[in-house]
């Protein structure tokens, strides 16, 4: 299992600290401040960051050495996009693997009899605080679909073959980060499992 990821200072390094952080938009998911830090040299400066409750992402591996994508509409960016079932930490006290059973099952009706968790990932630490669980998905079985929200409604579950993966990602019909990272950390714990 990785690690928790730390807050990355080694012995020596400068020192930032925060002095300061007020709530400018709260919305259904996440919330956006306006945080005031000090730098190492005294220079006070200020930050626009998002705050968000966390994810879970999920790479549901089939017997046929194939990997489930979603592909539905991602309004933020105005298109399509193919991705590994993923989902916000938006229920209270719920666990994060907890969530991932839930995310599973409610986007492209499956549950995992093995949950292995790959990495932590943060998405975008330059402005939001939003850090993903990535999980490796296998022993699929097939249950009721649950989809949430009018993107879910529309979206299609798609099978690509494991080793037709990379040349979806050079031509750009993959994009989306969670996607890549996710599918080439589960090739490498399956590559690396004893034979069965």
């Amino acid at each position: 299992m990785p690690p928790r990821p730390t807050d990355g200072a080694r012995p020596g390094d400068p020192a930032f600290s925060k002095t300061s952080e007020t709530e400018l938009h709260r919305g259904w998911v996440f919330s956006v401040v306006r945080a005031e830090f000090t730098g190492p040299d005294g220079e006070r400066f200020e930050r626009d960051i998002v705050r968000h409750p966390g994810a879970v992402a999920i790479v549901p591996v089939t017997g046929a050495h194939g990997v489930l994508l979603v592909r539905q509409f991602r309004p933020a960016v105005g298109r399509w996009l193919y991705e590994i079932p993923a989902g916000t930490c938006d229920v209270d006290h719920e666990a994060p693997e907890a969530t991932a059973h839930r995310e599973l099952a409610e986007e492209v009706g499956r549950s995992a009899g093995t949950l292995t968790l790959l990495t932590r990932m943060l998405n975008t630490p330059g402005f939001c605080d939003e850090e993903t669980a990535v999980y490796l998905g296998t022993d699929l079985a097939v249950v009721d679909d649950d989809r949430q929200g009018v993107e879910e409604r529309y979206l299609t579950v798609e099978e690509v073959p494991l080793d037709r993966f990379d040349a979806l990602v050079d031509d750009g019909t993959i994009v989306d980060a969670a996607t890549i990272l996710g599918v080439g950390l589960a090739r490498r714990c399956l590559d690396a499992a004893p034979a069965r």
